[in-house]
């Protein structure tokens, strides 16, 4: 099957090629992590490189936000949108899960007259005000994400998580269920310096590459580097040497003695 490449150096390769075609990808980290950079590294991949036009669909940010941010990276989403490549839609939760119910919403239109192929939502985050019950919750995401495969779009989500470091507590934790590929991004503190790390927890249908990767945030987008060596903990945020950890779990045996 063909694989939609994201554009990311390293990410694809961990994705054994890019992510399968109508599926829905999470993006989770804490702000500033690079969850919208990636979102839109994908969208703008998929038109200049593979002619597949875009959809970013947005909750929080006034399109002027998303234009003055890809300019940083020299892509220019203006010139984009006057070439009817891609199109940057500040709505609601409410009104973009109304036009995937029913026939004729604006989104079906819209990926149909672009022939979009790709899609950016950010972020989910804002669906968790419309139900305090997890349960409702997911039903909600789960019929919003199958409403964007029926328009044959291939779906990067964006979602924030409360933590800085380390795992976040009492957080809402059914949402990746209902997604086809999980990816997390972290922040690491390692040598009295912050890293970011990330990690393809699930990819359905598709093997991936398991490790925890180093990337940072260049000129042109984001970059996944190298995985990290003689390190444990690390999607913990304080990560530990294994030397280190080893003597610990050997001084500990030793004081139980």
């Amino acid at each position: 099957m063909k694989r939609m490449k994201t554009g990311v150096p390293g990410l694809d390769e961990m994705l054994h090629g890019g992510l399968l075609p109508q599926t829905a990808t999470l993006v989770e980290g804490a702000p500033g992590t690079g969850k919208t950079t990636l979102g839109m590294q994908f969208i703008h991949h998929g038109i200049v490189a593979q002619n597949e036009p875009g959809i970013i669909l947005t909750f929080e940010q006034f399109p002027s936000q998303y234009y003055r941010d890809a300019a940083n990276f020299g892509w220019d989403f203006r010139q984009l949108e006057k070439e009817e490549k891609l199109r940057i839609i500040m709505t609601s939760p409410e009104v973009s899960r109304a036009h995937l119910e029913k026939a004729g919403g604006q989104i079906e239109e819209l990926a149909r007259q672009m022939g979009a192929r790709r899609i950016l939502v950010d972020s989910l985050s804002q669906f968790e005000r419309l139900a305090e019950d997890p349960v409702q919750l997911r039903q909600m995401i789960y019929g919003f994400i199958n409403g964007l495969k029926r328009e044959g779009l291939t779906a990067v989500l964006t979602r924030e998580s409360p933590a800085l470091l380390g795992e976040p507590e009492g957080y809402e934790e059914s949402i990746p269920f209902v997604v086809d590929t999980y990816i997390l991004l972290r922040y690491v503190e390692m040598d009295s310096a912050i890293h970011k790390a990330l990690l393809v927890l699930k990819m359905r249908g598709s093997d991936h590459d398991k490790d925890i990767r180093q990337f940072t945030i260049t000129g042109h987008g984001i970059e996944v580097q190298s995985r990290f060596e003689g390190r444990e903990g690390i999607m913990s945020g304080s990560p530990r040497r294994m030397a280190d950890s080893f003597i610990q779990a050997f001084v500990r045996r030793q004081g139980g003695r």
